[in-house]
């Protein structure tokens, strides 16, 4: 069902997806700055939860309604984009998603649902789950649905381990950090912006693409 050289290009391509720049990965780093490891490792299982969930709504038909009816695409990607400018300001505003002070520090409950939010309200996921996965699927090999899950569960599973080993190699910066004020308030604002960036990205989504 899952040929050698196939599953090997598979993960090899999701590797390369999810180590690009994107609001999931970053969010995985800002944690592990302020937080720590445990911190970027939740934040990544929300990420990677987030992508069992669209998987399942691909493999179930759901993401098709995405692409078929406007107003739920409009009002997916109203909620994803203007959750993510959000963000943005406030990581711009209050320069606090990278932050060593007790006050700003976030549950582990918050960590791991801004994680899964982040990733199940953008339709550019979703979609892309839709015409990534079944490039890899193969009617002769047995059963869909199956398929696309079991890629699915990879993809997950590579994204919370890739997220996690780079929110730990992060982790280990922030002592350095925490002794540069204006470098952590410059992080902030690069990191306000690439989410604003990412909001405004799926508010210009056409779910016609």
């Amino acid at each position: 069902m899952f040929p050698a050289e196939i599953l090997l290009a598979y993960l090899v391509a999701v590797v390369l997806i999810v180590v690009a720049p994107g609001p999931d990965n970053v969010l995985v780093l800002s944690r592990g700055l302020s937080q720590g490891p445990l911190a970027a490792a939740l934040s990544a299982l929300g990420s990677g939860v987030g992508i069992l969930v669209h998987t399942l709504a691909a493999a179930l038909g759901l993401a098709l309604v995405l692409q078929t009816s406007p107003l739920a695409f409009w009002l997916l990607k109203l909620a994803g984009g203007s959750y993510l400018l959000w963000l943005g300001w406030r990581a711009i505003r209050a320069r606090g998603l990278i932050s060593f002070c007790a006050r700003d520090r976030q549950s582990y409950w918050r960590i791991f649902a801004n994680g899964v939010m982040t990733n199940v309200l953008n339709p550019k996921v979703g979609l892309f789950v839709v015409a990534f996965i079944p490039q890899f699927v193969a009617v002769e090999r047995g059963s869909v649905l199956l398929q696309m899950l079991v890629y699915g569960a990879l993809f997950s599973a590579v994204t919370v381990t890739v997220f996690s080993v780079l929110g730990g190699f992060a982790a280990r910066l922030s002592r350095w950090l925490s002794a540069r004020p204006r470098v952590v308030a410059g992080v902030n604002v690069a990191a306000g912006l690439t989410f604003v960036s990412a909001g405004l990205s799926i508010l210009a989504l056409d779910n016609r693409r």
